[in-house]
């Protein structure tokens, strides 16, 4: 039977122009990143190309026949689109087809049409050699949006029995569809419209990809540094030496293209490894390459490593966008000629990255020191930033997992490595230090994701400049940084305001259990530095017991034994303890340099039956007592069947203390004193030459792992030593020279435990019977086709009412009043009394400047009043007076919803009036919004006492307060033209609430990139 293609091949498509827009860079299932585009009229010799690297098997199945070759007119039919009705697109890796997918317009009958018939025919082709990489279901994706957007509903599709393949990625796509047998073929239909269903499977092939694409850049089996120069010193040959240096156990290759030739024919060596003039003269595969040299000769590294199938880039390289507009558009270049290979780029202008694994030791940047081994992941945007929070967190004995510094990062961002972290048992806490966010909507959803399962710990650079640091491409914003802050918390992430905070509260959570609750326990030898931790916890709005005072007496073994039962009572949920050294009378220390003091702490913590309360210590001027807890272990039984694991998957701890992954109640395993194990789910390559670990004792050799193209293994954990009574694991104490900042860093993570506490049991989002959500989408409709201005309209007053009426919105009338006989006649339909009020854009919401009149009960003091205000303001034609009934009296709010293209539909409350605007006093939260967001959205002012009753004040109606929210985030919600909501002034009575002022806008909704197929931001 022919297809809808094959009956329309002889009606030439009209001309259209080109959609670019449909031009996508995609990352599959592998890592590898390849480009999605329309195919044209130039793509006929790329189609044949393609074509004849097809098994006879594969194009069997695309055509129900043996079909070995092309005829010109099959190359002319599948290269010539109208893009309306007929489209094709095409996957390319270095510039040739490795897919190609099309779709033909059909009617009811299967017969070739044009709109307004909502269904095509939908076929797909790829070749053998990339078939399991996911190319078609991204191309399902990218050809489903291109089909919406010309008014396509439905698909169709024949496929053979046989071809499972196919059947798999349409029936997994999650679109709701219908299967039928027909002539010995399978019959599928797609419903194209996007269900919650087919957005979790996209998410989650976003997320396999995102992350197995920084996985192939932290754990590669052999690294190039192209740029290595021949005489010490320089970027490359640091690098190199710093590669060298941290016991990289795969190869590494030196490339110099200034190296002479060698008289053998062999490579020549620069710091004892193999140093060839280019990576295509390595002539074995090469899987990351670290790029340092000058920027104009980057384009030449980038040809040579794709070429010859390299897999990533780490681009140390300077004198780019942060250089200005010609820089800018060398990063473009750069970015689109890496992806063309299927390469991901970290930088440029990057510092490097650092995997600590055991079966990894990766040291490609410019730290010239290794970090210790631990459990903290940290991003950052900024290599000076970089190395202080390396330094810092190597001083307090913190260890990492990985490091990154992105500098530019054009490509690879945050939000690919939160996907990488996010089930990386190696991983129990995120560092992220951010100068910009690319896509703010994608980061706040991927971190909400990441923080149901380990913290996320974010501080903002360049929050009050005004624009991007130099470099960064990011989407125009006009929500300010205070509101993103808040969305951020909405989303769990802790938000710290200095890198200092930042490692003051990674080290708490990467080495406590979360507290249960906001009650402190106090206890130490200063009762002055005890009260002012005391403080402190008020300040945080924890909830401080009373401090023990051990006196200055107090030996290590008094605070041992205050401490073991600050842990065993059930009053409290952590402990701070404080210590400032003890002299006695000869003027000796007893304490020593703080180590006698870390091992009494040690052992009270390590006496405890589980490690449900985080411990904290501020010391003053105790030499060695941070470094000591810092580094202590300590041979307390582990429990069995417990570990510290962060993410999902995730097995036992490696000789970490109980993070917050695991939950209060955690205990880690035990792990070996002499052979430290590996983080769970990394093995060593089998192929990898094992270079000898400089720091670490040798022993026997571990088990074959995965290679490199394999899924990380599951956490199992490390095996427990014979004798659970003897097996040693690691008690961290994290210390801090004062007590506000420890305080401040166990506040963080009590609201973070409530947080992951509220996020088990997610609000929801309530129907109303009463919303008419049609009328509603008719009513936009009809204003919308009436309006020219493609920026929008402004509804007026009664459409406006009649718009918020269909979701259960009730905006009080007014009437104008342009003449004092006028004002009477609206007083006298509305009802005694009534309120006289100005609407000139100068005076509205403005009652501090005497543009209001309330509780006019008659006629006289009406006309009164319009007098009045006319003699003292203006004309009445410029002050659009207006009569509204008067209202019960309660509190004013204001209540505001609206669309930023870049995080998306924002819902905000404020109390109205100056002093609120001056202090900036307003919360937010995303839509769609909850009835447990909505509650804290209340509550979370600073001003939220005078709603429930301040200073004996009548408690207002909060219930009817919430409903309205949630009814306003549904109305924004379920209409993305609607783009912005003002209620002005919401005033809330003890019983019901009023509703004053409506201003709606309305405009063609802006693209939902959250909602779009799978694609990196495009260069």
């Amino acid at each position: 039977m022919q297809s809808a293609s094959e009956q329309s091949e002889a009606a030439e498509p009209p001309e259209h122009a080109y959609p670019d827009h449909w031009e996508a860079d995609v990352v599959l299932r592998d890592g590898g990143t390849a480009r999605i585009r329309p195919i044209t009229a130039d793509d006929a010799d790329r189609l044949v190309s393609f074509y004849e690297q097809v098994s006879d098997e594969s194009k069997y199945y695309r055509f129900f026949a043996p079909y070995p070759r092309l005829s010109a007119k099959d190359v002319h039919r599948f290269t010539h689109h109208d893009f309306v009705n007929r489209v094709g697109l095409a996957v390319t890796v270095g510039g040739e087809f490795i897919a190609t997918v099309r779709y033909d317009r059909i009617d009811d009958r299967g017969l070739p049409a044009s709109a307004p018939a909502d269904e095509a025919e939908v076929a797909f082709l790829v070749q053998d050699a990339h078939q399991g990489r996911g190319v078609a279901s991204a191309l399902l994706e990218h050809i489903a949006a291109v089909a919406r957007e010309r008014g396509i509903r439905r698909f169709a599709a024949e496929v053979l029995p046989a071809n499972t393949k196919m059947i798999k990625v349409f029936t997994d796509a999650g679109y709701t569809q219908k299967r039928s047998f027909e002539d010995g073929s399978v019959r599928l239909h797609l419903d194209l419209e996007p269900t919650d269903r087919s957005l979790a499977v996209q998410r989650a092939r976003e997320q396999r990809a995102e992350a197995r694409s920084v996985q192939r850049l932290l754990t590669p089996a052999s690294v190039a540094v192209v740029g290595a120069g021949r005489a010490p010193g320089g970027v490359g040959r640091t690098v190199l030496r710093n590669l060298l240096g941290a016991g990289f156990t795969g190869r590494v290759y030196a490339v110099n293209a200034a190296l002479p030739e060698t008289g053998d024919g062999g490579p020549a060596e620069l710091d004892g490894v193999p140093a060839y003039r280019s990576v295509a003269a390595i002539g074995e595969p090469v899987d990351l390459a670290v790029v340092a040299v000058p920027a104009e000769r980057v384009p030449e590294a980038v040809a040579d490593c794709g070429a010859h199938g390299v897999r990533g880039l780490v681009v140390l390289s300077a004198g780019y966008a942060e250089s200005g507009p010609d820089g800018r558009e060398r990063q473009r270049r750069l970015v689109r000629q890496a992806r063309s290979y299927g390469m991901r780029i970290i930088g440029p202008n990057a510092f490097g990255i650092i995997n600590t694994a055991d079966d990894v030791r990766l040291n490609a940047s410019l730290a010239p020191q290794m970090p210790a081994a631990g459990r903290i992941g940290l991003f950052t945007q900024s290599g000076a930033i970089g190395i202080a929070l390396l330094a810092g967190l190597h001083r307090r004995g913190a260890g990492l997992s990985s490091f990154i510094s992105a500098g530019n990062r054009a490509d690879v961002s945050g939000n690919d490595f939160l996907q990488h972290w996010y089930d990386d048992p190696g991983t129990d806490v995120v560092l992220l230090y951010l100068e910009s966010i690319g896509n703010p909507r994608k980061f706040t959803r991927l971190a909400r994701r990441t923080a149901a399962v380990k913290p996320v710990v974010v501080v903002k650079g360049a929050r009050h400049s005004g624009s991007a640091p130099p470099g960064h491409r990011v989407p125009v914003t006009r929500v300010p940084h205070a509101t993103v802050s808040a969305l951020l918390r909405q989303a769990g992430v802790i938000r710290v305001d200095t890198v200092t905070e930042l490692v003051d509260a990674g080290l708490l959570l990467a080495a406590q259990p979360l507290p249960a609750g906001p009650r402190v326990a106090i206890l130490g030898n200063s009762e002055s530095l005890g009260l002012l931790t005391y403080d402190a916890c008020l300040t945080e709005g924890l909830r401080p017991l009373r401090p023990l005072d051990l006196t200055t007496s107090a030996v290590p073994a008094d605070f041992r034994d205050a401490l073991a039962a600050a842990l065993a009572d059930e009053t409290s949920d952590a402990v701070v303890v404080t210590a400032i050294p003890w002299v006695g009378e000869d003027g000796a220390t007893e304490f020593g340099d703080g180590e006698v003091l870390a091992a009494a702490l040690r052992e009270a913590v390590a006496s405890a039956p589980a490690p449900t309360k985080p411990v904290v210590v501020v010391h003053v001027e105790m030499g060695g007592l941070a470094e000591a807890l810092a580094m202590a272990t300590s041979t307390r039984p582990p429990a069995a069947g417990r570990g510290a694991g962060g993410g999902p998957g995730a097995g036992t701890s490696t000789g970490t203390a109980p993070g917050p992954g695991a939950g209060p109640g955690a205990v880690p395993a035990a792990t070996s004193a002499t052979e430290p194990t590996p983080p769970p789910g990394r093995t060593r390559h089998p192929d990898r030459a094992q270079a000898p670990d400089p720091i670490q004792p040798s022993g026997p050799a571990p088990a074959p792992g995965p290679t490199r193209d394999s899924a990380p293994a599951p956490a199992t954990g490390p095996a427990l030593a014979t004798d659970p009574a003897q097996a040693p694991v690691v008690v961290t104490i994290p210390a801090y020279p004062a007590a506000e900042r420890a305080v401040r860093a166990l506040a963080e993570a009590v609201r973070y435990g409530q947080w992951r506490r509220q996020a088990a049991e997610p609000g929801r989002v309530p129907e109303y019977e009463d919303i008419d959500e049609a009328g509603a989408a008719a009513l936009i409709r009809r204003v919308l086709d009436a309006e020219a201005d493609p920026r929008g309209v402004t509804l007026g007053t009664d459409q406006a009412g009649e718009l918020l009426a269909r979701y259960g919105i009730t905006a009080l009338p007014t009437l104008p009043a342009p003449t004092p006989d006028a004002a009477v006649a609206a007083a006298a339909r509305l009802g005694y009394p009534v309120a006289l009020k100005t609407t000139a854009p100068h005076l509205r919401h403005r009652p501090d400047l005497g543009g209001v009149r309330l509780d006019l009960a008659t006629e006289e003091q009406l006309r009164t009043a319009y007098a009045e205000l006319t003699e003292v303001l203006g004309k009445p034609e410029e002050l659009q007076p207006v009569v509204q009934a008067m209202v019960p009296r309660g509190v004013d709010t204001v209540v505001r919803s609206a669309i930023d293209p870049a995080v998306g539909a924002v819902l905000s409350f404020g109390l109205s009036g100056a002093a609120s605007e001056l202090l900036g006093d307003t919360a937010h939260r995303l839509v769609p919004a909850t009835d447990r967001d909505v509650a804290e959205l209340v509550r979370s002012l600073r001003t939220t006492p005078l709603l429930f009753g301040w200073r004996g004040s009548a408690p207002v109606d909060t219930p009817a307060l919430e409903e309205l929210l949630l009814r306003v985030s549904r109305l924004v919600d379920d209409h993305p033209e609607v783009v912005a909501v003002s209620l002005e002034p919401v005033v809330v009575a003890p019983r019901g609430l009023s509703v004053l002022g409506a201003t709606v806008r309305l405009a063609p909704p802006p693209p939902r990139t959250d909602l779009g197929p799978r694609s990196l931001p495009n260069y």
